[in-house]
């Protein structure tokens, strides 16, 4: 098998021990173009029937706590470009304590988020799922949950692949 890399700089990686970024590696869209299409069509059908600046807030703390540089890189540009303030999007890794920064709906979206993303801690608590129905409808629900295994799936790429931040 070819290894096919990247042209571009390199990622910042907090495995990668030396403080040095890795050299960038496979470029999956190129090598893996039938699973790169069928991701994007996952990823469109997950945003159909929720609000565009919950989608950004949602990847945005799943990128955080997986890591992901390019995709929080992304995900922040792509919110500011929607009119998300600074304030809100420095306070999504704190979301818990930052109360007056987020809707009770937003709130819920953040926790499933996290449940999800973080799945080996302790699965899905069923309060965590029993606050996110109170908010979202069952269409919008699974769309949240989509959206959310796709952002999961997005970060592992740009992670394993030592994607760099802000050069797509």
């Amino acid at each position: 098998m070819t290894n096919t890399t990247q042209t571009t700089g390199t990622a910042n990686s907090p495995t990668s021990g030396t403080g040095h970024s890795p050299a960038p590696r496979l470029d999956f869209a190129r090598t893996a173009p039938k699973a790169f299409k069928a991701l994007l069509a996952f990823d469109s059908a997950a945003r159909e029937h929720l609000d565009p600046s919950l989608v950004e807030l949602v990847q945005i703390r799943a990128s955080q706590l997986n890591n992901c540089a390019y995709c929080l890189h992304m995900h922040t540009t792509d919110a500011r470009k929607r009119g998300e303030s600074e304030e809100r999007l420095h306070m999504v890794a704190v979301w818990r304590e930052a109360r007056g920064f987020f809707t009770e709906r937003e709130r819920a979206a953040l926790a499933l988020t996290e449940a999800v993303t973080r799945l080996a801690d302790q699965g899905v608590p069923d309060e965590v799922h029993a606050r996110a129905a109170e908010h979202f409808d069952d269409t919008e629900l699974a769309g949240l949950l989509t959206l959310t295994f796709a952002i999961n799936t997005w970060n592992r790429i740009a992670v394993s692949t030592a994607k760099t931040p802000g050069t797509d």
